[in-house]
């Protein structure tokens, strides 16, 4: 199973220009030899650009250094150099540029083939083809010479692009919900903090549209401080449109389903208030265990909110789960 990395640094090197030609050219005809060196080539440039095949930035761990190729030389007959091969970085859906020498945002790759230049090659060096240049050199100067390419370094950070994410606390279900309404087979166990990375997986949803959902690791009290790894987790809610906010209904291993779902909103709204903002399904889970009924009541005196009640283990309730994340999405559609 590919490991799933989410932040990584690596650094860029544009490729340099050519060198100018310093040539000339003379015949029967031409009393005095003519300038006619051509121009170095443009060095090549570093791209990076979005691969909607890739999910990981798990690459960057073992290539760090990516350099573009230098500007061909000038030559006589005024011909320029060619240009220098590109260098192209992929990087999946959701990557986020920094510069990381100041902190800048260069910008947040989200559409399919999108690409940035994020280093520019040098340019070539003139050929004294030019005659202002040329006498330029006469005088003693050199602009022959092709200019370095840029040099940086950056820092890289996935958020994923989804549409829907399934947050909750540990051992809440979302691994097995996400296994049923989806090809993706995250790993299920009944003990807390099975999932250790955010997983994708492709839902079809009743109205005949296809979606993309993540199963968000288990989220705990103190998430928004770093706990848990909760920040590493948090990011990847950012761009979803709306939550699948699963309760254990059953109240497994002592948990009460209304401080749960109390605890959860407010470490959202802790990291980010756009993000405790997201419409929301709220969906008791586990409703195939006995404590399950008894604890729904409770849950409806204390919270007024809607809730969709399912059982992630024997699909009960999936149809209507799903029925319901179709009409937030239609809603959202129309908001924006």
């Amino acid at each position: 199973m590919t490991r799933f990395v989410d932040q990584a640094s690596i650094s860029v090197q544009a490729g340099p220009g050519g060198k100018g030609c310093h040539s000339f050219y003379q015949d029967l005809w031409n009393r005095h030899p003519i300038p006619d060196g051509g121009d170095g080539g443009r060095g090549g440039q570093v791209i990076v650009k979005a691969n909607p095949q890739l999910t990981t930035l798990l690459d960057f761990q073992t290539q760090r250094h990516f350099r573009a190729g230098p500007g061909g030389n000038g030559s006589s007959k005024r011909k320029r150099g060619a240009q220098g091969t590109d260098c192209i970085v992929q990087v999946p859906l959701g990557t986020v540029l920094h510069d990381a020498d100041n902190g800048d945002l260069i910008r947040e790759i989200l559409h399919p083939d999108e690409e940035v230049v994020v280093a520019r090659g040098g340019a070539g060096g003139i050929g004294n083809a030019n005659r202002s240049i040329w006498q330029k050199t006469r005088s003693g100067e050199t602009p022959l010479e092709g200019v370095s390419g840029e040099r940086r370094r950056l820092r890289l950070e996935l958020k994923l692009v989804a549409d829907v994410a399934i947050v909750g606390l540990p051992n809440a279900g979302k691994s097995t919900l996400l296994s049923h309404i989806s090809q993706a087979r995250p790993k299920v166990a009944s003990y807390p903090f099975t999932t250790t990375h955010p997983v994708l997986g492709a839902v079809a949803l009743p109205s005949e549209f296809q979606i993309v959902a993540v199963d968000v690791p288990g989220l705990i009290e103190g998430a928004h401080h770093g706990k848990g790894l909760g920040l590493d987790f948090l990011r990847h809610i950012e761009r979803t449109k709306i939550l699948i906010h699963l309760v254990d209904m059953a109240a497994v291993d002592g948990r009460d389903p209304v401080a749960d779902y109390k605890t959860l909103n407010a470490e959202l709204k802790a990291y980010q208030p756009a993000v405790a903002k997201k419409l929301q399904v709220v969906v008791a889970n586990k409703m195939d265990l006995p404590e399950a009924k008894k604890q729904l009541l409770r849950f409806r005196r204390q919270v007024k909110t809607k809730l969709v009640p399912i059982s992630a283990q024997t699909a009960e309730g999936i149809p209507a789960l799903l029925k319901a994340v179709a009409k937030q999405l239609k809603r959202f559609k129309r908001d924006e």
